[in-house]
């Protein structure tokens, strides 16, 4: 994997966190064990600092490779659940505002931003919800209203204006 560092990812560091446990449980010094990863993984070897950090670690009798427990707000995973929830929320009111949809469900405003962007495809729009661009069955409803107007417009083309009613976008 030389010259291919930009793609390590954690696995690929615990491996080689891994790897350096072996050299200090051999015996070897801070220094030795940094240039046999020079050595090994030329320019995508971790510097001398990290393993430096490694080694004090080891020292400490902490030979873990799993992320420690860290204190603060856990993380929230989206899930099919959350989504759907989000998206029943915006079908009985598409002017809902997110912070209200936030805390109704529990989740960060940052988290309720990339699933109404990211999965349900979404963006606020003269204070309502819409969808980014129309899929197969706004397109749908498009063409069978337009087939609609224009039979209309065949059966009485002077009647035809005064059957409709129009608003503005909002």
């Amino acid at each position: 994997m030389p010259g291919d560092a930009h793609n390590f990812n954690n696995m690929d560091t615990r491996a080689v966190i891994k790897f350096v446990v072996f050299f200090f449980l051999q015996g070897k010094v801070l220094k030795e064990i940094h240039a046999i990863l020079i050595e090994t993984g030329g320019e995508d070897a971790p510097s001398y600092a990290t393993v430096k950090n490694w080694v004090a670690q080891f020292k400490r009798g902490v030979f873990s490779t799993c992320d420690a427990p860290r204190s603060g707000r856990h993380k929230t995973v989206t899930t099919p659940e959350i989504v759907d929830q989000i998206h029943e929320l915006i079908l009985e009111d598409d002017r809902i505002s997110a912070k209200s949809i936030a805390e109704q469900l529990a989740i960060s405003r940052e988290r309720f931003g990339s699933i109404i962007h990211e999965d349900l495809d979404m963006l606020k729009l003269s204070a309502k919800w819409v969808p980014k661009c129309l899929n197969a069955i706004h397109k749908r409803q498009r063409c069978q209203s337009s087939e609609q107007y224009l039979e209309f417009f065949r059966q009485d083309p002077n009647d035809f204006l005064s059957r409709l009613v129009t608003m503005d976008e909002t």
